[in-house]
């Protein structure tokens, strides 16, 4: 019996999950954990690493000028700590990644709660995708009303895409949940703006890989599988109008070489650019 046309559909249909018959191994993961007094919460997310079933490379844990015990923590679950004293999240998550020494870079915060599937996800990714430059997903609250955790983070992590992509022209890192390629570090590491204390890190460096590492091969992704539990004092513990004035300046600070209009016909022209020598290549092989 010949096969029907729901039949090829099936075949053509990927799988729900592309990494759950992927062979080999994984791409190394080194992890970084920017910290400021915040050793309990520290320790719920070090115990959560340390729970995934594939583990990282290293952890590194940056003592951000801490006055409790953060440090005593992380050394007590094994990662290496590493002193910024420059105080503030651009700064210290740029010691972190400057330190790393695994394939990928992964990043959060230390009031985040990784699923125990965390690295083991971002380490496939990247093995099998070798344009992938940087990967980031969702978020769920796991404090706070039960009802609210989930709607109020998909809203809250929704919001910043809705305005960061059409600003980027592609994908944003979001920081409590994001992994690069330490090559991709390497290349904009210099750049990136790691003593101005109003710049969201996430933001900037989304904006220099952007510039200067991006184009139709090497590509930013957003897994919806790849979750991360964080605590819902992103939104309930105030500073909301700093928040906001941050995200301008994180912005408009790259102005206006980076420019939306400008950084979306760079990526048209690299992806019209692809498509020809695409069909320039399918082309000599017939020839």
């Amino acid at each position: 019996m010949p096969p029907t046309a729901h039949d090829r559909r099936r075949r053509r249909r990927p799988p729900r999950d592309e990494l759950r018959d992927a062979p080999g191994a994984g791409a190394s993961v080194s992890v970084v954990v920017p910290v400021r007094d915040d050793a309990a919460l520290l320790r719920r997310c070090l115990a959560a690493l340390a729970r995934q079933t594939v583990a990282p490379h290293e952890v590194i844990v940056v003592d951000n000028g801490s006055t409790d015990a953060s440090a005593e923590v992380a050394r007590a679950f094994g990662a290496r700590v590493v002193a910024e004293p420059h105080v503030g999240i651009p700064a210290a998550a740029a010691t972190g990644c400057d330190h790393a020494t695994g394939e990928v870079i992964a990043r959060l915060d230390a009031d985040c709660v990784a699923p125990p599937d965390w690295i083991a996800r971002i380490g496939r990714r990247f093995a099998v995708d070798p344009g992938l430059t940087g990967l980031t997903g969702p978020a769920r609250f796991v404090d706070g009303p039960r009802a609210l955790r989930l709607p109020l983070a998909a809203l809250y992590v929704g919001a910043y895409r809705a305005v960061m992509v059409p600003t980027l022209g592609h994908t944003p890192l979001f920081g409590s949940n994001f992994a690069v390629r330490r090559s991709a570090w390497e290349a904009v590491s210099r750049d990136v703006h790691r003593f101005d204390d109003l710049m969201h890190d996430d933001m900037d460096l989304s904006m220099h890989l952007g510039a200067v590492h991006l184009d139709a091969r090497r590509r930013f992704r957003f897994d919806r599988r790849l979750r991360m539990g964080m605590a819902m004092r992103a939104i309930t513990g105030g500073g909301g109008g700093l928040r906001i004035r941050r995200g301008v300046h994180s912005v408009v600070a790259h102005w206006p070489e980076e420019l939306p209009w400008k950084r979306w016909r760079r990526r048209l022209s690299a992806a019209v650019s692809e498509s020809r020598d695409n069909g320039g290549r399918r082309r000599g092989g017939h020839g």
